[in-house]
């Protein structure tokens, strides 16, 4: 079986270098090298760089089109395995592909189908995600499933650290299924379309903090946005990131027993947490930990203060 890898960012190179010494892959679809670094360098991907650890060639189109898919079939694959390519794949493409193909997608389909399954999962607030290993379909996300792995949450992961969770398991899972489809013992189960649900995909202006929201959603959404786009929020007309935030009750924001009123969401209170800054919600407050003021590096939150001082007691806006 001969397979080619279809993928883009840091999230599938565990499975491609999980599978490479084991079966035979034949080729790596990825994007073409972008500008990705501060000093606008021009850089392979991070699959293109794992391929050419195993010197696997490489097919770098801008579009699937006729020229894409003569590089594809020059290489003779049998069997598709995609995970996180960023493109989908019409039937003339997979057309190319005797065998068929599968595709890894992190969450428990049929709910999240979509781009953003990852960021979704954190934003709804759900206790627990996935990843699901299914058939590649015509229709994004709803080929048959072959395996699934469920992943607890805890409300207190970031994409970025379910991301690096999700792609060090689905390298495991991925080798498994491909072992049962080369010894005929995969058994394929239909998803269920009345348990479908959607996600869409992450846009910069997601990212505005709106302080009258109550502190689960906010924090949900700081934790979500990592490592994009980060939360915002705007302090001395400067953009300030909130980089890890939890909630706490309305009971526990320390107001002044003097106030006749509760301070206005997106103030930062005086009395200081030994944990955290803490900030006004429209329920509850943020315990916030790490910061980043625009043009700065992220700082733990004593760090942020001993030069920001002047933060407390201001509203956020």
């Amino acid at each position: 079986m001969r397979i080619l890898f279809a993928g883009t960012p840091d999230i599938a190179v565990p499975s491609l270098r999980k599978i490479a010494g084991e079966f035979n892959v034949c080729g790596v679809l990825t994007n073409p090298d972008r500008i990705r670094a501060r000093g606008k360098r021009v850089l392979p991907s991070p699959v293109k760089q794992a391929a050419m650890e195993f010197d696997i060639p490489l097919v770098q189109p801008e579009r699937l089109f006729r020229e894409a898919r003569e590089a594809v079939a020059a290489l003779a694959p049998d069997f598709l395995v995609t995970f996180a390519y960023g493109r989908i794949f019409g039937p003339k493409f997979l057309a190319l592909f005797p065998m068929g193909g599968i595709n890894i997608h992190p969450s428990l389909l049929p709910e999240l189908r979509g781009s953003s399954p990852i960021q979704s999962a954190l934003l709804g607030g759900l206790s627990k995600t996935g990843i699901t290993i299914q058939e590649i379909a015509l229709e994004m996300d709803t080929g048959n499933i072959l395996l699934q792995k469920e992943i607890p949450l805890f409300g207190t992961e970031t994409t970025e650290s379910l991301t690096e969770s999700v792609a060090e398991q689905s390298a495991d899972m991925l080798f498994e299924v491909l072992q049962a489809i080369k010894n005929g013992t995969a058994i394929p189960k239909v998803q269920d379309e009345q348990e479908a649900t959607y996600c869409g995909k992450i846009e910069k202006n997601d990212r505005k903090i709106d302080w009258s929201k109550d502190a689960g959603t906010l924090s949900n959404e700081v934790r979500a946005f990592i490592p994009w786009p980060k939360s915002v929020t705007t302090y001395k007309t400067k953009n300030l990131m909130i980089t890890y935030a939890l909630p706490i009750s309305e009971n526990q924001l320390r107001i002044d027993a003097d106030s006749t009123e509760r301070p206005a969401p997106g103030t930062v209170l005086h009395d200081l947490s030994k944990e955290g800054i803490i900030i006004v919600c429209g329920h509850g407050g943020l315990l916030v930990t790490k910061l980043q003021l625009e043009a700065k590096k992220v700082m733990e939150w004593k760090v942020f203060l001993n030069g920001n001082s002047d933060i407390l007691g201001s509203i956020l806006l």
